[in-house]
């Protein structure tokens, strides 16, 4: 059985987790920035916040994160952990991070196509380090994980492969939305997407072994009893 950790370090990861949403969020915003597409699982939120642009995609974001939040809880009925919900909170934080993000990086926003994909490379590094921050910080999952996992475990399908499923899934949504709303036409849905999904992933391969020791010393105070046994 797993040891319950105390309230100190609990309080360190999910104040690791809010700074790896903040980079998260900033992610998105650049790479909504270079104008060719967002990360897949923010698609949805992206064309929605084309066609409805009365509410900003920071909005739109907190909107899908908590269809996803409901979705868990049909999904999983009883066996929902109403601990869960502190998905919404922080859900509202990433969608404000994403706004703020946004306005912080207005000046990045280019007709050159070279510089768009400085942008979305530069987004896809603050994603996939926000995420790699997350998952070090081990305190709760983000919504879109969080739903794929409440079907990996209903259905006892590999995570991994529903998680890529989930993705796709979002792409497809976004692309048919787009279609809907645009006259048969993709907007907010491009080669920036196709970016995000391919190397998403590697960034955060390249910076959770090198964060995980060093933060995680720090989550449980292990470098300070070691200094103190010195």
């Amino acid at each position: 059985m797993e040891q319950k950790k105390p309230k100190s370090e609990m309080t360190k990861r999910y104040i690791l987790c809010m700074i790896g949403l903040f980079f998260s969020a900033l992610g998105v915003a650049m790479t909504k920035r270079g104008e060719l597409g967002v990360s897949p699982i923010s698609s949805v939120a992206n064309v929605m916040s084309l066609q409805f642009p009365v509410l900003t995609l920071g909005n739109w974001l907190i909107i899908w994160n908590c269809v996803l939040i409901l979705g868990q809880i049909v999904i999983l009925r009883r066996k929902f952990q109403w601990i869960q919900l502190l998905q919404i909170p922080l859900s509202f934080l990433f969608g404000y991070f994403t706004d703020f993000g946004m306005w912080l990086f207005a000046w990045t926003s280019s007709d050159l196509y070279p510089l768009r994909l400085v942008n979305i490379a530069a987004g896809t590094v603050l994603l996939g380090f926000g995420i790699s921050l997350c998952v070090i910080a081990n305190a709760i999952l983000n919504s879109g994980e969080a739903f794929v996992k409440a079907i990996s475990d209903t259905i006892h399908k590999d995570f991994g492969i529903l998680k890529i499923c989930f993705d796709v899934s979002c792409v497809v949504i976004a692309i048919v939305l787009s279609l809907i709303f645009f006259d048969f036409t993709i907007q907010g849905t491009r080669e920036g997407t196709i970016i995000a999904a391919l190397f998403t992933g590697f960034v955060i391969k390249f910076f959770t072994p090198r964060l995980r020791n060093p933060l995680t010393a720090i989550l449980t105070g292990s470098a300070r009893k070691q200094e103190e046994s010195l």
